[in-house]
């Protein structure tokens, strides 16, 4: 396992100083996240590929956002995010595609994004559309040679476990992200795995604590101080043969976050070779 750390692509002129100060920090992988589809063109691809080789650096997954409002609550949440709500479905279809080519321009396999708040009754008006619009995009994905990932936490394990099933292509995911299971009140991620660990593909380590109201997300929190038992987490990984990235995320901004992710990254690596260590001498 690899720890890594998210990276927002924004203006391709701010690139050369993050991939130059990940180097740095002694990463060699990050998640790419962009939000911004204008900036999803051939000419930004070849640049950032040569960045991307002059600082040896590997893209885990490419973190792709799409048009329209994002409200991050349970209220208005179900109405705003992902695939679900019905009048910003078609424009997010074409969004996830076109992320899905500019992830192919830079050689990466993995294109993550949230879903939304996936009904959990199958019986729901809105499941088959939605299902219908995955796997559209996931069949977009195929033909790229590309998995679709969905960060979980919107939605419970056997929600995303059903979704699969029904969507039933074989280039679907999970990319886990440890605190969303618990800020969303959904699942704990040892637990999460149980369900779906075959399909994660990518990890978002965070951390956090469980929601106190029934409108908003629980608090995320820095790695070690929150509710996600980490040591659980990377062991039963370690026993469904992941072998993948860990890709720190910290979603504050400031020095802060960087001392967050120093923290977590020397946090990471420390329990990774601990159970390393102890699951091979057995």
């Amino acid at each position: 396992m690899k720890v890594g750390v998210c990276v927002i692509f924004d203006k391709i002129e701010n690139m050369s100083g993050k991939l130059h100060a990940l180097r740095a920090e002694g990463f060699d992988n990050c998640q790419l996240i962009s939000w911004e589809p204008a900036s999803w063109t051939l000419e930004n691809a070849a640049a950032l590929n040569k960045l991307l080789l002059e600082n040896g650096i590997t893209i885990s997954a490419f973190w792709c956002g799409w048009e329209g409002p994002a409200i991050w609550n349970f209220y208005e949440g179900q109405k705003t995010l992902g695939l679900v709500p019905p009048e910003y479905r078609e424009v997010r279809i074409k969004n996830l595609c076109d992320g899905s080519d500019f992830a192919k321009e830079l050689g990466v396999k993995n294109v993550v994004t949230h879903m939304g708040f996936i009904p959990e009754n199958p019986y729901d008006d809105q499941y088959i559309p939605f299902c219908d619009a995955v796997r559209k995009v996931a069949k977009h994905l195929k033909k790229n040679g590309q998995r679709l990932l969905f960060e979980a936490g919107q939605e419970t394990p056997v929600t995303m476990l059903r979704c699969f099933e029904t969507v039933d292509m074989d280039n679907l995911g999970v990319n886990l992200d440890t605190a969303n299971v618990i800020l969303y009140g959904k699942a704990n991620p040892v637990d999460a795995l149980e369900v779906f660990g075959k399909y994660v593909c990518n990890i978002h380590a965070k951390d956090g604590r469980y929601p106190v109201n029934g409108h908003e997300l629980g608090q995320e929190t820095r790695i070690g101080e929150g509710k996600v038992d980490f040591r659980g987490v990377l062991s039963k990984l370690y026993e469904l043969g992941y072998d993948g990235y860990i890709t720190i995320e910290r979603e504050i901004v400031g020095e802060q976050q960087i001392a967050d992710i120093r923290h977590a990254k020397a946090y990471l690596e420390n329990l990774i070779d601990e159970i390393t260590e102890k699951e091979g001498g057995h």
